[in-house]
C-alpha cells in the first residue's frame, strides 16, 4: 500500500464576532445607500420622462406675493410719455384691480384698455400709442392677437395682463417714446 502523507488542514483562525457600530457609523451607513438609492430614483426619473414635451415655466406665473396695492408706492415714473401712461396704467391695475369683459365692473376694477384710457386723461393721441406699444408687447410674447380687450378677456387672473402692461411700458421706455 502507497504511503501517503497526510497534512493536516489548515487551521482558521476564530473569527471574533463583528463589532458593534456606533449609532454615528450606522447613519453614516444608511446616508450612503440612500444617497444612492435616491441618484438611481432620479436617474430613473430623468429616464422616464424625458419623451415628454414641456414649455419652460416662467415665474412670474408660478411666485405670487401677497399684495397690498394700497400701502405700495406709485413707482417712479418713467420720463417718457408713453411708458409713463402704461406704468400709471399698470399701478392703477395694482391699486384699484383688474377685471375682464368690461372696461369698469362694479367693484370700480377695469380691463386693461379701461386702465390706459382713465390714465390718458382725454388725451387720444396719447392713449393710441400706449395701446399700440402694448399690443406690440403681447404680440412679441403671444403671436397675432386681435385687440387689447379680446387679449384681456381671455384670462381669468390678471396676472399675465398686467405683466404685459408693466413690460409694455419698460418697451416703450427702451423706445423713448
Amino acid at each position: 500500500m502507497p504511503h501517503t502523507t497526510l497534512t493536516p488542514a489548515p487551521r482558521t483562525r476564530a473569527t471574533a464576532p463583528p463589532a458593534e457600530l456606533s449609532l454615528e457609523e450606522r447613519l453614516a451607513f444608511i446616508n450612503a445607500a440612500m444617497t444612492v438609492r435616491l441618484e438611481e430614483a432620479a436617474v430613473a426619473y430623468e429616464v422616464n420622462t424625458a419623451h415628454i414635451p414641456t414649455e419652460p415655466v416662467d415665474l412670474g406665473d408660478v411666485v405670487t406675493l401677497p399684495l397690498t396695492p394700497t400701502l405700495q408706492p406709485p413707482p417712479h415714473a418713467y420720463p417718457t410719455p408713453v411708458a409713463a401712461l402704461l406704468q400709471r396704467a399698470h399701478h392703477r391695475l395694482l391699486t384699484g384691480g383688474w377685471c375682464t369683459g368690461a372696461l369698469i365692473d362694479a367693484e370700480g376694477a377695469r380691463c386693461l384698455y379701461g386702465a390706459i384710457h382713465a390714465e390718458a386723461r382725454g388725451d387720444q393721441s396719447l392713449e393710441s400709442r400706449g395701446l399700440e406699444v402694448l399690443m406690440d408687447a403681447i404680440r412679441r410674447k403671444f403671436g397675432d392677437v386681435d385687440s387689447v380687450p379680446s387679449f384681456n378677456d381671455v384670462f381669468a387672473s390678471g396676472r399675465i395682463p398686467m405683466r404685459m402692461l408693466d413690460q409694455a411700458a419698460g418697451l416703450a421706455d427702451a423706445r423713448c417714446v
